[in-house]
């Protein structure tokens, strides 16, 4: 049987997703017939073309009656010849040695962010942003899901589908479509090519699958209507159950006998148990991937060194879905291996560790390895301020080619850290902070304001923190408190001062919800917390590199490659 995997928007158009390359691998090592799309870099590569961006503008042009603000319009129908005409050499810049040189890359930056809201314009309020799809309705919600994918009025993903991997399909239909859905972002466009398959009448079964779909897995039984759109679900780890779904399949046989199977039974939808399987922990297969079209000057690759989180109790965190909470670390060397090999294939000298966080154990081996090769790779990823976070330790991962370490930070205040459960001391914070940007790593920290309980003072104790330390951290990501489905402060809100949330029988494929908290800072303080410290931000000269972790990664990477000193986020850059 033939597989087509398939990759839908938004997500960053600087890096492969790892589900597609993950699943690609195993089934490929089970001897199944296996291609993998990328729709993502495919969609970003068809609209930042100077014939794209045109057609926009001409649409633009001949509407009557369009609802964006007047001098949104006339500004796209002012620049928008221009910016056709220099968007493809403005991804030639971010696809070459000149994405480092600052005074080029910032034009190529802006043209970019510029031509994307002209494309976007005709199907305004919706609109592909580099860093996020914003929808023109709501993708939580089944009824304004189901019609979104079929309004040919406000979704832009119709006609790309239509002209590119639909025709695709439809000259070599495969057997199977499944097609990976790791975050909320991605639902309509992952609907949209569901029904257009189906409109189509390929004679292939669809199945969706990835963590947002396990996010869902209570809801889509409830929402019998997608399954005229789509065969299937598979939830959690796929690998098993996507190769027993294809087998299932060529032998015509039961899918109730397929493990982590959301499927359609008459007019009845079931699930049937789940099994956690081991994870193979193979290597990646990136092959048939465009790795030359995706806006960076050189490929990076994603890899994982642990599964699941060592600590795996923070309140406001879902890390597996609300599943078994199971943890895996992979063996150092065969990390070590397989970084190597990727730069081998693949020529990437750059890998995005994806973990939930770092081991200090498989850090230490690692960078022991990889030191004394020569720190052929470059390499960052996520971290806890954990112990074990040595000034040897960050030394040697420095030497091994540790670029850049995001940091969980969160809050500094310990009241606040004891609600969460997060198990980190401000002044373990403070030293690994400061030791690693000693030892020329990138320390970029993740925290938020109101996490329910949190006090006003408690917030500024963070804000304090962070200005206390300017000196160790390069970059930041200051939020509010997102209510996920299935973290902790979900799954029991009394335990974490939540007095009742709210719940929109509208919004019945909601993962974010609105809440009460019993004391503390609500969430629109939180916000406005977070958009103040925003905003009293100095500036940076060259903020394209800010824009996502990967081009932040690049930039740390270059910078100590060059000798020059990392800037700090909290100081004016303007040279």
């Amino acid at each position: 049987m033939k597989i087509q995997l398939l990759f839908p928007p938004h997500w960053n158009p600087v890096m492969p997703h790892l589900a597609l390359p993950t699943l690609t691998a195993y089934l490929r090592a089970q001897g199944l017939e296996v291609a993998q799309r990328d729709l993502n870099v495919e969609v970003f590569d068809a609209v930042l073309t100077r014939d794209y961006v045109t057609r926009a503008v001409e649409r633009l042009r001949r509407m009557k009656h369009h609802p964006a603000p007047r001098t949104m319009l006339e500004s796209a129908l002012a620049d928008g010849p221009q910016l056709a005409a220099q968007v493809e050499t403005a991804k030639t810049v971010f696809r070459s040695p000149a994405f480092f040189a600052g005074p080029t890359s910032l034009p190529a930056f802006l043209t970019l962010i510029q031509s994307l809201q002209v494309a976007s314009l005709p199907f305004y309020p919706a609109a592909l942003e580099l860093t996020r799809y914003v929808p023109h309705a709501p993708e939580d919600s089944r009824q304004s899901l189901m019609v979104a994918a079929r309004d040919p009025q406000h979704n832009l993903f119709l006609d790309i589908f239509r002209r590119g991997v639909l025709a695709d399909l439809k000259a070599a239909p495969p057997d199977i479509v499944a097609i990976s859905v790791p975050t909320l972002s991605q639902m309509l466009a992952a609907v949209t090519l569901a029904h257009l398959i189906k409109v189509a009448r390929l004679p292939c079964h669809v199945t969706l699958g990835g963590p947002h779909i396990s996010m869902l897995r209570e809801q889509l039984p409830r929402t019998p209507e997608l399954f005229d759109w789509i065969d299937s679900a598979i939830v959690f780890g796929g690998e098993v159950p996507l190769t027993r779904l294809v087998e299932t399949l060529a032998a015509h046989g039961d899918l109730s006998q397929v493990p982590n199977l959301i499927y359609r039974d008459g007019r009845t939808v079931k699930s049937t148990p789940v099994e956690n399987a081991p994870y193979p922990n193979l290597l990646p297969d990136f092959a048939g991937l465009p790795l030359d079209r995706y806006l960076t000057p050189t490929p990076v690759l994603p890899l994982l060194s642990t599964h699941g989180c060592y600590h795996g109790k923070c309140g406001f965190c879902n890390v597996g879905y609300g599943g078994p909470q199971t943890f895996c670390q992979i063996d150092a060397e065969q990390v070590v291996g397989h970084m190597l090999t990727l730069r081998e294939k693949y020529g990437a000298r750059h890998i995005f560790f994806a973990d939930e966080a770092f081991t200090p154990h498989n850090l230490n081996i690692m960078a022991t390895k990889l030191a004394d090769l020569g720190a052929p790779i470059h390499w960052c990823g996520c971290a806890r301020f954990d112990h074990g976070l040595t000034p040897d330790l960050l030394a040697q991962m420095a030497a091994g080619g540790c670029r850049m370490l995001l940091f969980g930070l969160e809050t500094a205040a310990e009241p606040t850290i004891r609600r969460m459960v997060k198990g980190t001391q401000p002044e373990e914070m403070s030293r690994i902070l400061r030791q690693s940007a000693a030892a020329g790593i990138w320390n970029h920290a993740f925290f938020f304001f109101g996490f329910p309980g949190e006090m006003l003072a408690d917030a500024q104790e963070t804000v304090n923190f962070v200005y206390a330390h300017q000196d160790a951290i390069h970059s930041a990501s200051p939020g509010a408190f997102l209510l996920e489905r299935y973290a902790p402060a979900h799954r029991e809100p009394a335990k974490y001062n939540i007095r009742h949330i709210h719940t929109d029988p509208v919004r019945d494929l909601a993962i974010y919800f609105d809440y009460e908290a019993a004391s503390g800072i609500d969430a629109e303080l939180a916000e406005t917390i977070a958009e103040r410290l925003l905003a009293a931000l100095p500036y940076k000269q060259w903020g394209q590199f800010y824009s996502n972790d990967i081009w932040r990664f690049l930039y740390a990477s270059d910078l100590r490659e060059r000798g020059k000193v990392l800037p700090l986020w909290l100081e004016s850059e303007t040279s």
